[in-house]
Order: structure tokens, then sequence, then C-alpha cells
């Protein structure tokens, strides 16, 4: 049996007609710890879903901001059990707000997929992204994960055929990822009026809420796109935000849980700024 993650459909029934504010992390960074009371801050300043970064070690669709997060993360020890423990304890204060997470097919393979949805279904995990699982190639995999009640979700991009669009819109669960730019993460010029254009032509095909992600490096630009989408995305600027909290406390001689507090009121002071301006 193929069921909708409930939690993902409940937050996007409680958006009103708003747009979704959605904060991508990287699990482990600025620390194993500190990760899960980062989530609950990102969800205080206004996150309706959580989107939690796998690290890997070649984080191909991700720019160099994420990628120096992914290396931090994994020079700390986080793998994908630690990134399942991080989850369980976000779930013990935190039943309502959907984690989904996004990363790489490599540590899923190594893990095997039936364990991993074994896993993810355990930790409370509500979406699953891959960036390199094709939806052509994962029919099993997807079944798996509906079995489960958690979503597939899948990219669209700039280059995405009508046919590639069709092929997602059967597949997907929860929402599809629209990117905005090509490239990798962090990288380009935003064009919201070609986003709102492409968007019309990929509902023709998918009826499910589209996020855009990518791109999004202020307020105004996250308000721009709030226009047409049903969800933004942004990563890259949240670490930017917190890598710059981590150097000034480290300049005053903190480290450890002082410099990780510093960072995670700086990145929910910047996610604060952006829900203030969201329609």
């Amino acid at each position: 049996m193929n069921t909708s993650n409930e939690r993902l459909q409940a937050a996007f029934a409680r958006l009103s007609g708003r747009t979704a504010l959605v904060p991508y992390i990287t699990a482990g960074d600025p620390s194993i710890e500190s990760t899960p009371a980062l989530m609950h801050a990102l969800v205080r300043a206004g996150a309706d879903i959580i989107e939690l970064g796998v690290p890997f070690s070649d984080p191909m669709a991700d720019g160099p901001v994420i990628q120096r997060a992914a290396e931090r993360a994994i020079a700390r020890g986080t793998g994908l059990r630690q990134v399942f423990e991080m989850v369980a304890r976000f779930r013990r204060e935190d039943d309502t707000t959907p984690v989904v997470f996004m990363g790489y097919a490599n540590p899923i393979e190594r893990m095997g997929q039936q364990a991993f949805v074994d896993a993810a279904r355990q930790a409370g995990v509500d979406g699953v992204l891959v960036v390199d699982y094709p939806p052509e190639e994962i029919k099993e995999f997807a079944a798996l994960m509906g079995e489960a009640c958690i979503d597939p979700i899948f990219l669209l991009a700039p280059t995405s055929t009508e046919a590639r669009m069709k092929t997602v819109g059967d597949m997907a669960r929860g929402y599809v990822y629209y990117v905005s730019l090509k490239g990798v993460t962090g990288a380009g010029h935003l064009d919201t009026e070609d986003v709102a254009r492409r968007l019309d032509v990929i509902r023709r095909h998918v009826h499910l809420p589209v996020g855009v992600g990518f791109g999004i490096r202020d307020p105004e630009s996250a308000k721009q796109l709030s226009e047409c989408a049903d969800a933004v995305v942004i990563g890259s600027k949240i670490i930017e935000t917190m890598e710059d909290a981590v150097q000034s406390a480290w300049d005053e001689g903190l480290s450890g849980p002082a410099s990780d507090a510093r960072a995670i009121e700086a990145a929910a002071n910047w996610l604060a700024s952006v829900r203030a301006v969201l329609s």
C-alpha cells in the first residue's frame, strides 16, 4: 500500500494560502550535538518543513558552501546512522514538523534500501530526495518508501522536458523541488519571471505543491518567488550565515557549544527575516 506522508500533507494544509518556508541544513553542522537544537530553532523562526542534508563526500549538485558543510560534518563523524539519531532526538519534542532527507544514492546503497527505509520510518523521516536517483530507475525504492508512508521527492530543472515532468508527476509524493538555476546550489542569478513561466508548465503535469530552491539569497528574492511557488527552499545562505557566526565566535575566543549557539541564533534570526516577508 502506497500512502502519502501525513505530516507533509498536514504541513501544506496548514498554510492557508501562504508559501511554505523550507530551510536546508547539513546534518552534523555546526556539530552533531547541536543539529536537533538548530532544527528546533528554525521551526520557531517559521520553518514549515526541514530539509536535512545527509553529508556525502562527493556532493555533485552542491556548491562550495554546502560542500564545506558536508566536509565539516563528515570530519566530525556524521554518517547515516548519526543523522537518523538526530531526527529521533528532534522527534522527542516535535512530532509535527516534517523532516525531509536530501542526499545521494551511495550511502543508501551501502546501507541497503530496505534497511534505510526501516531506519527512516523508525526515526520519523517524512520524505526523501535523492539527487542521483532518477525516477525511471527507483520504482522499487519508491514502493518501499510508499509502504512506509515516506514520500519520494524529486527534482525538476530548467532543462527538464515535459516527458520528465510527467514521469515525476506520476511518481512523486509530498512535493516536487524545482531547481531554479542551471548549475550547483548557491550559484547564479535568480530570474523570477522565468521561474514563474516554468512553474506554469510543471503544473500541467505535477499536481502537488512545487517548491523552488537554488539561488535564494535574501528575503526579497524569497518574497518574489512566493508569488508563484508553493514553497521556497533556502540552504546556502543559511549555512553561510552560520559560518560567519562561528568565525565571529572564534574571534572572540568562543568554541564548542558557545559557538554552536551563536550559529543557531544567527540562522534562526535570518530565517525569521524571510518568514516575515513571505505571503
